[in-house]
């Protein structure tokens, strides 16, 4: 099972990824949204910002979402190191229920091409 440190770790990974991506992806997260991730083994959400082509502002809190984010995530902590490692493909993990993607339709066609 991953470990808290390792979920936040990932998800910087993640924020880097961003942040140097082009074309496309660039594009699809260049919008500004309220994000949620939850740890559904750890009973933790992080919570931040999609904003400028990247994560910011992530905080963990224990529990469900304080709120609800414009675009939110639920997963294992270990489905989140493996999506983030490429080990875990999102299109297979989404459809299979191993992920859990909820938002809006515009965000939802918008990130539709990382998939």
């Amino acid at each position: 099972m991953a470990t808290l440190d390792q979920c936040r770790a990932a998800l910087d990974r993640l924020a880097q990824n961003m942040s140097s991506a082009d074309g496309r992806v660039r594009g699809a997260t260049a919008v500004h949204r309220s994000l949620s991730c939850r740890i559904t083994d750890l009973d933790v959400t992080f919570v931040g910002r999609l904003a400028d082509g990247t994560i910011r502002d992530v905080t963990g809190v224990p529990g469900p979402p304080p709120h609800k984010a414009d675009i939110r995530l639920t997963m294992t902590g270990d489905d989140l190191v493996a999506l983030v490692d490429g080990e875990l493909n999102f299109a297979r993990a989404w459809s299979s229920g191993r992920v859990k993607l909820e938002a809006g339709l515009r965000d939802l066609l918008r990130l539709r091409t990382l998939l």
